[in-house]
């Protein structure tokens, strides 16, 4: 979304203090952390969807849920086909004919991504696995029936559009998507785990994302003959959420719909759940930087009861903060600087996997065997009581925070979709959650030991160079139609769309806690829940420029021991209280947010006054988290796409400028830091008179207000002088492209990302220079994604945008691209600044585009708290008034083609970027060379 800034002077006067608001009840005693929890059941009655089920002559299901919160509607269509459907050799048709479905259908030629942006669709995309293929998208309830026309046509009336053309740039852009994911480090490892857990022939033997082989291989006829046997509405189930009544949802379904005839019964996958003859181990290596232990077990999926007492009994081992491995490995033994374990669920069978990253220095054998004995010992003994009920609560408060959307992958339409598809009941969440609540210590105990007691696969990953990677073979091009499936067409007529909402943003309320601490709060009421951002004036920028990390260290272990709690009793304490708690910083400042369910509000505030106030920087934590931040960071310098972000803020800002490292840090500075360190930048940057306090809460402020004061209105600011950033003059942009070249070997893609600073104000008027930069950049019909994905199918997906700091907003460009067109994409990148600075002015269909997509989908973009929280923390940052996002959309629309060009030419000169590229310098450098610009070979920072 595109934002403009305004000034707004926040005067004392309008930031009223407590003691002044009329009614407001006292202050409440401070919050005991031994106060109880709300009672699970009563959480677990709060999540419901009530909801309408219909099914049309042709077997279409649909499934209909009103939420009147927003005048948006979420669709969501789940197809029952997948990549387990797929025959031998065709592995990977299922994913790109999910690509193939968003580029035009018999009525609608156009490409569909562009056309949903045009709508005002937010939360919109489509996605394959090994059950299922779904589409998704909320839209302004204005725009339904022109969603629905299209969603109709793909399902009934794709094929006339489906042409060899459209057919080989897709194949191209699954085949970068194909090497974006293997070339991270560790990426290769999937491929060993399905191929070794399930024999030959088993429908999971093979990834989703499919062959390169298989790939270049697939024809026209082939597609065309998947969607004739796969693509039918009696194959299918829509769910609509949001501002609709079932009544509207029968008519216009049956409208759009009703006239797609039946298609062939989809014939049953069958996809048995193995079991291991005996334990299997293989070591691979990679461009890693630590070792890590893989254990895998194939496990129940949808269709089973066991599933949730399964996945409680893994999420205490190693899913929780509190988890078994975690204080084991991590916490009390020290040698492993991670671990996980978690479900992965399917329809018809689930993937199980136990990790544990092992701590630089540490015998990776000790590791393992540890890893196998702390499984040993807990499929013997189970979990407590209390494990079980932190399980629970944690997943009771996932899904609350999930259904606050109508739409999205895993919102109200979705959710209902997948248990219908999967189960055959739309209800199947709540039947699942009955059942996670139902759990006993015993019955979790039988599932754990019932199917993590079998031989597990275990894969070993090693720091190494990887075997070569198996490339796609060029297309043979034009390829024969001969064997092409004739399809009739079916014209229609797209309906029109009528005005859309205007946004209606909740009114924000100003107020002082006892100490000063502005608060700015708003109330939602859809979900019981309570947002909150506890922000302070540091972030990276506050770290010095020969103490790169320690903001970020010091945040990192704010959950690692306060108030003489341990992080042990901390990460048990979130759980019970089904409370999310993170701190992170950006650029300009540091963040404590809690996402609390609003029953238990009192005692997470409590906890979070606890680990912002009184941080116990214990030394043996310090050295933990100490490990882990190294690893990290090592970690960082082997991904290509970290090593890029890594070069170039040192580039763009200058090695001096608080702007010019990276947030993780630097490797020598997170070594030295000690406890003394971490207290003085706590001191200086996490303090009352630093902070500022935004609340969105179903909660009136009444009841909310005496809660925040009695949890910080006390806090009072120590001796030591606040801290204060230290800014300079930025350096001047190259005179011509500068391009810095960081080796990887044997890299399939090279990643690029360029920058340059603006002299744009970020607390001026944006909104010309961010709607062209939507038409450069910040699309999926932008220019540049156009050119190098859709026109050309060099990289699964580019594009630009301007990031907003308080002290420098640079224009930045990313595209990862395969390796063999480096050169011709920088290239091309260049070309297209060069049109946006007067070759190819920006076009009224351009700017339209740019409109319909940042204000059409304002209503579906702030349905949630967090969305309305994150809208007032930059209104803050940037001086906007208040009503900002209600002001937006008529200076949006008054904007003219001439004034969006004028401002990409004030702010963005296309000589004077500086790219990191990061590749296979044997390949790329020469590609480089070519292009006459000043190429530098670095290493990784």
């Amino acid at each position: 979304m595109t934002k403009r800034t305004l000034m707004l002077l926040l005067s004392a006067s309008l930031l009223t203090p407590v003691a002044a608001i009329a009614a407001a009840p006292q202050p409440a005693a401070v919050a005991s952390l031994d106060q109880p929890p709300a009672p699970l059941s009563s959480l677990a009655r709060s999540v419901a969807l009530p909801h309408t089920e219909f099914k049309l002559p042709n077997g279409l299901t649909v499934l209909v849920h009103e939420d009147h919160k927003a005048p948006v509607v979420a669709f969501s269509v789940w197809y029952g086909v997948g990549s387990t459907n797929e025959p031998a050799r065709k592995t990977g048709f299922a994913h790109l004919y999910e690509h193939l479905m968003f580029y035009g259908s018999d009525n609608l030629r156009e490409n569909i991504l562009g056309w949903l942006e045009k709508t005002g669709a937010t939360d919109w995309n489509g996605t394959t696995w090994y059950d299922r293929t779904n589409y998704f998208e909320t839209v302004p309830k204005s725009a339904l029936e022109k969603v629905l026309f299209m969603e109709s046509d793909r399902m009934g009336y794709l094929l006339p559009a489906i042409d060899q053309k459209r057919l080989d740039l897709q194949r191209g852009v699954v085949q970068n998507e194909k090497r974006q994911g293997d070339n991270a480090p560790g990426g290769l490892i999937e491929y060993a785990e399905l191929e070794n857990l399930f024999p030959a022939g088993h429908p999971f033997h093979h990834t989703t994302i499919g062959s390169m082989a298989d790939l270049d291989a697939a024809s026209l006829a082939d597609v065309k003959r998947w969607f004739l046997d796969h693509y039918a509405p009696n194959n299918a189930v829509v769910s609509l959420a949001g501002d609709i009544t079932p009544a509207e949802a029968r008519t216009l379904m049956t409208k759009y719909f009703g006239a797609i005839p039946a298609g062939p019964k989809v014939k049953p996958v069958i996809a048995p759940i193995p079991t291991l003859p005996a334990a299997r181990r293989i070591v691979m290596k990679d461009r890693v930087a630590a070792v890590t232990i893989h254990k895998y077990w194939a496990v129940p999926g949808y269709q089973s009861n066991e599933l949730e007492p399964l996945d409680v009994g893994v999420s205490v081992l190693g899913g929780l903060g509190s988890s078994k491995l975690d204080k084991t490995l991590v916490r009390d033994e020290k040698i492993a600087v991670s671990v996980s374990a978690g479900i992965e669920p399917h329809q018809k069978l689930s993937l199980l996997e136990v990790s544990a990253t092992v701590k630089p220095g540490t015998d990776p054998a000790l590791v393992e065997k540890r890893l196998d004995e702390v499984v040993a010992a807990y499929i013997a003994n189970g979990p407590t009581a209390d494990d079980v009920r932190r399980a629970v609560t944690s997943e009771v408060g996932d899904q609350i925070r999930a259904l606050e959307k109508v739409g999205g992958f895993s919102g109200q339409a979705g959710t209902l979709a997948e248990g219908k598809l999967f189960t055959g009941s739309s209800d199947y969440y709540k039947a699942s959650l009955a059942r996670y609540a139902a759990a006993t210590p015993a019955q979790v105990r039988g599932e754990v030991a019932k199917w993590m007691g079998r031989p597990a696969l275990t894969i070993v990953m090693e720091p190494g160079e990887r075997p070569p990677y198996d490339e796609a073979k060029p297309v043979a091009a034009p390829r024969s139609a001969a064997a092409d499936i004739p399809v009739a067409s079916v014209k229609r007529t797209m309906p029109p769309a009528g005005p859309a909402p205007a946004l209606v943003f909740p009114q924000v309320q100003h107020v002082r806690l006892s100490n000063g601490i502005a608060v700015d709060y708003a109330q939602r009421t859809a979900a019981p829940l309570t947002q909150m951002a506890l922000m302070f004036d540091a972030g990276v920028a506050a770290d010095a420029p020969t103490g790169r990390g320690l903001q970020n260290m010091t945040v990192s272990l704010l959950d690692e021991g306060a108030g003489g709690m341990t992080s042990q009793q901390i990460a048990e304490a979130k759980e019970r209280l089904g409370a999310s708690i993170g701190a992170a910083g950006s650029s300009d400042d540091t963040t404590v947010t809690l996402s609390a369910l609003s029953a238990n509000l009192a005692p997470s505030l409590a906890l979070v006054r606890t680990l912002v106030e009184r941080p116990d920087f214990n030394p043996s934590d310090i050295d933990r988290v100490r490990s882990q931040l190294l690893t990290g960071i090592a970690q960082a310098k082997t991904d290509p796409g970290s090593i890029a972000r890594r070069a170039l803020p040192a580039l763009l800002y200058g090695e001096a400028s608080p702007y010019g490292g990276s947030a993780l840090g630097d490797e020598a500075a997170v070594k030295g830091f000690t406890r003394a360190d971490l207290m003085a930048f706590k001191d200086r940057w996490l303090r009352p008179d630093k902070a500022r306090l935004f609340v969105v809460s179903d909660e009136p402020l009444a009841k909310i207000l005496p809660l925040l004061d009695a949890a910080f209105g006390h806090w009072q600011a120590p001796a030591t002088p606040a801290g204060v950033k230290q800014f300079g003059p930025m350096p001047a942009a190259p005179a011509a492209p500068r391009i810095v070249l960081i080796d990887r070997p044997g890299s399939p893609q090279s990643v690029i990302l360029g920058g340059q600073l603006t002299p744009v104000d970020p607390r001026g008027d944006t909104i010309p220079v961010m709607a062209a930069s939507d038409v450069f950049g910040g699309m999926a019909s932008s220019r540049l994604n156009l050119d190098l994905r859709e026109q050309k199918s060099w990289s699964y997906g580019a594009g630009g945008g301007l990031r907003m700091q308080a002290n420098a907003v640079p224009y930045l460009v990313s595209a990862p691209v395969q390796a063999d067109r480096t050169g011709e994409s920088i290239a091309e990148i260049v070309s297209q600044l060069n049109g946006m600075n007067g070759g190819t002015p920006i076009t009224a269909a351009e700017l339209s585009q740019a409109v319909a997509n940042n204000v059409d989908g304002l209503p579906g973009q702030f349905e949630t708290g967090a969305a309305v929280l994150s809208a007032m923390i930059g209104n803050a940052q940037f001086g906007r008034p208040d009503n900002y996002y209600e002001t937006f959309g008529p200076k949006f629309r008054a904007l003219t083609p001439a004034q969006a060009d004028a401002a990409f030419k004030a702010a963005i000169r296309p000589t004077g970027f500086t790219f990191v590229v990061v590749g296979d310098a044997k390949t790329v450098k020469p590609q480089l060379d070519k292009l006459g610009y000043n190429v530098e070979v670095q290493q990784p920072r």
